[in-house]
């Protein structure tokens, strides 16, 4: 053996440098790093994380062939990039067992904007090659056909519906099935049974995650939800009013409620602020639109983090009129880019919340909690 000849250990020791932000932990302690390979000085191997949506993939990327380089006698270091969704904890009786992560996106009242939210979200994470679902469980008023740009009717194969396709995302909603100029009367174990069908009659195979757009206020379809699935956390979507934030609190309290008497985790993965700012698309100029602490605020107040915060731009929300999500419409805009910045911090408290249940993280604080 040479006098610098390169040794697995001394790779895996140059990379316990390298610490998930979200995590808190090296990435060789975490069991990211796969397959080592090394042949006259030419290191490489593959970084496996737990999301294909990691905002800092292209710096832990760097970070590791750095403290690798550093090892004498290496010439080269090659990083292959992966990711492998890590799953919630699936109960038991788990309605949905191939489904990674359930995320319920929630508002205590209608208006903020809460289905564009998860429309955008879905295609977002679409985008950075994960598998997802967005089922439409607002079923006073399905919009996602509508958001999507499509009134496909879904198909029946073996007795289950098999979602439609648009934008990379799966998605089922009460409005393919329903007539436009149809009213329902719904009743508590109508919204209940029908949140239970779409979960239990559709086809949604395997998925890294499942969005689904709740009805607004704190009724049957959260409680539901919660009680079929174990679900892996809820987005509470809210503007900036004061009013606003007494409103979401009471969807904080209900889900903190519901999570008492089911006896499992129900965690808050975050707090997302829309219609926050308004630019100008003549001067430039940004303007609060509403007044209020916002949602930092909101956030601070009851614990939990702020996902991030989306602009108003009318150009934009014309577009999900017609059936095309702004993220596709305007990739460049500011509130395309927040979408994308919201989905990437969305999939990092997934990956908190998953890995927290494993005894190698159990001494993580969990930040949803205050």
């Amino acid at each position: 053996m040479s006098e610098h000849a390169v040794t697995e250990q001394q790779v895996l020791d140059a990379l316990r440098a390298v610490i998930d932000p979200d995590l808190r932990r090296d990435i060789v302690s975490l069991g990211f790093v796969k397959d080592v390979k090394i042949c006259d000085g030419n290191v490489a191997f593959k970084i496996e994380l737990t999301t294909p949506a990691c905002p800092v993939k292209d710096l832990m990327k760097s970070q590791a062939i750095q403290a690798v380089q550093q090892i004498p006698g290496v010439k080269s270091v090659n990083v292959e990039m992966t990711a492998s969704v890590r799953s919630r904890q699936v109960g038991v009786e788990d309605l949905l067992p191939n489904v990674r992560h359930v995320i319920a996106v929630a508002s205590g009242k209608g208006g903020v904007g809460k289905s564009t939210v998860s429309v955008n979200l879905a295609v977002a994470l679409a985008q950075t090659g994960a598998k997802v679902g967005l089922l439409d469980a607002d079923v006073y008023g399905p919009s996602v056909p509508l958001l999507m740009g499509t009134r496909e009717t879904p198909h029946v194969v073996n007795d289950k519906i098999i979602p439609v396709e648009r934008y990379g995302v799966q998605m089922m909603s009460l409005g393919f099935l329903l007539p436009d100029d149809q009213a329902v009367i719904w009743r508590g174990p109508m919204v209940a049974g029908t949140v239970r069908q779409l979960l239990t009659d559709v086809e949604w195979g395997e998925k890294d995650y499942l969005i689904v757009d709740l009805p607004p206020g704190t009724g049957d379809a959260p409680m539901t939800l919660s009680q079929s699935v174990p679900i892996t956390g809820v987005v509470i979507v809210m503007t900036p009013q004061d009013v606003a934030f007494t409103i979401a609190a009471k969807s904080v309290a209900m889900f903190r409620k519901l999570e008492e008497g089911l006896g499992r985790p129900i965690p808050i993965l975050g707090i997302i602020e829309n219609m926050a700012l308004f630019a100008c698309p003549h001067c430039g100029e940004v303007t609060r639109i509403f007044s209020g602490g916002g949602g930092e605020q909101a956030a601070e107040r009851l614990g939990v983090p702020l996902l991030g915060s989306i602009p108003l731009d009318p150009t934009i929300s014309l577009s999900g009129d017609e059936g095309v999500p702004a993220i596709i419409a305007h990739p460049e805009s500011a509130q395309a880019q927040a979408f994308r910045q919201i989905a990437q911090a969305l999939a990092a408290q997934c990956s908190i919340h998953s890995m927290a249940d494993h005894t190698l993280l159990r001494n993580i604080p969990l930040i949803w909690r205050s």
